[in-house]
């Protein structure tokens, strides 16, 4: 794939959680608290770790590439180029998250066992990202 391609936009998932910023971050910087949300896995906020997401079909290699303390971190997912970012800002005891998932190829090009395109893998993700942020995450930091 060339530089100049199209690519499939990011994923960008915002909202302000009801909850301090501390407890954001310890909810989405941790191994227990990505747990309670996301996916078991043996993460740790050290920049240059690698780790591992367990999702029900299969283990993700993963590496952390940024931890901001309590302002961001952003980490890659898997073998397709994938990079995932949470950006915290505080806002009068508030949290306002913002979840990135970028690193999408063309939209045509076929990738994966399954043989899907970015495009409908992507779409698929944004749906899902759409619940556990706003369902899951939320139920966890807002408790």
């Amino acid at each position: 794939m060339t530089n100049n391609q199209e690519k499939v936009p990011e994923i960008r998932k915002t909202t302000v959680f009801n909850a301090s910023i501390e407890k954001v971050w310890q909810a989405v910087s941790t191994s227990e608290g990505i747990a309670e949300w996301f996916m078991p896995n043996d993460f740790e906020p050290k920049e240059g770790h690698e780790f591992t997401l367990h999702s029900p079909y299969e283990k993700s290699p993963c590496k952390v590439l940024e931890v901001n303390p309590p302002n961001g971190l952003a980490f890659t997912w898997g073998v397709f180029g994938w990079q995932v970012s949470f950006e915290l800002k505080e806002l009068d005891g508030k949290t306002e998250f913002t979840l990135i998932h970028s690193g999408w190829g063309a939209p045509n090009e076929v990738v994966g066992p399954a043989g899907e395109t970015h495009t409908v893998i992507r779409d698929r993700m944004n749906n899902g990202w759409e619940g556990i942020v706003n369902d899951r995450l939320r139920k966890v930091v807002e408790e």
